[in-house]
C-alpha cells in the first residue's frame, strides 16, 4: 500500500538521494536497528540464542531464505 501523494514522495526521493551515499547506509543501519529491537520486543522472554535468530530470520527473510540451512550452520559453528 502507497497512500503516499506523488509530489511529496517526489520530494522525500529528492532529499535522500541528495544526502552521501555513507549517510544513506547508516540511516537504513539505523532503520535495521529500530526494526530488530521491535521484533525482539515482541518475543517470548527465555528464548535460546538460537530461536531467537531463527524468529529474526524468519521475520526479516520470510520465504527467501532456507530458515532451516541457516540454523544448521549456526549450530555447526557453535561446535567447531
Amino acid at each position: 500500500m502507497n497512500d503516499t501523494p506523488p509530489d511529496i514522495a517526489a520530494i522525500v526521493r529528492e532529499r535522500l538521494l541528495s544526502r552521501s551515499g555513507a549517510e544513506r547506509v547508516v540511516m537504513g543501519s539505523r532503520m535495521f536497528d529500530v526494526a530488530r529491537t521491535i521484533a525482539l520486543a515482541s518475543f517470548p522472554p527465555g528464548l535460546s540464542e538460537i530461536e531467537i535468530k531463527r524468529r529474526l530470520c524468519e521475520r526479516f527473510y520470510g520465504d527467501e531464505v532456507d530458515v532451516d540451512a541457516y540454523i544448521e550452520h549456526l549450530v555447526q559453528l557453535k561446535t567447531h
